[in-house]
């Protein structure tokens, strides 16, 4: 497997990142991607946004709002679905779990979002824009990768067998 990860990815994580999947013996290269961050030479309609934790995909979510929607409109128009991948860690581990994170935020503002808001806006928006979320830690980011970007050209070759 060839794995293509985006240039604007962050360069200490996308360090780590290429060093886990070289690890499991794939490749990569780097540059550019149009959406996302991580795709499959082999299939480049599913594509991967790799997230650091809730914080940062509340921010996107919530703060940066339009840019993000813009972002995911892109995505569907091209004919692409993009799997969140978000790397909070063992306390979360799928999207209901989501529901119940206690936002550290909340101790500096009352105003800050709630796992339970934040829960709500993400089910609109894997609804509205068929996006999935997945979960994983720092250590698993790698295989969690590799896992579904290889699940997606396996139903990529079962379809085109129907």
């Amino acid at each position: 497997m060839v794995i293509q990860i985006d240039s604007r990815e962050h360069k200490w994580e996308l360090a780590r990142i290429q060093r886990q999947l070289t690890a499991a013996g794939c490749k990569t290269i780097v540059s550019k991607l149009y959406v996302g961050d991580y795709q499959s030479l082999d299939n480049p309609r599913l594509i991967i946004d790799r997230k650091k934790d809730l914080l940062e995909l509340c921010g996107n979510v919530c703060q940066q709002h339009e840019r993000f929607q813009k972002e995911l409109v892109r995505a569907m128009d091209a004919g692409i679905q993009i799997i969140i991948l978000c790397e909070h860690g063992e306390e979360i581990k799928c999207l209901e779990d989501v529901y119940f994170w206690d936002n550290p935020r909340l101790k500096e503002s009352p105003k800050a979002t709630t796992g339970e808001s934040l829960y709500k806006s993400l089910m609109t928006i894997k609804n509205r824009y068929n996006v999935r979320f997945e979960f994983c830690t720092k250590k698993e980011t790698g295989s969690k990768i590799m896992e579904l970007l290889n699940d997606g050209e396996e139903r990529q070759r079962v379809d085109k067998t129907l």
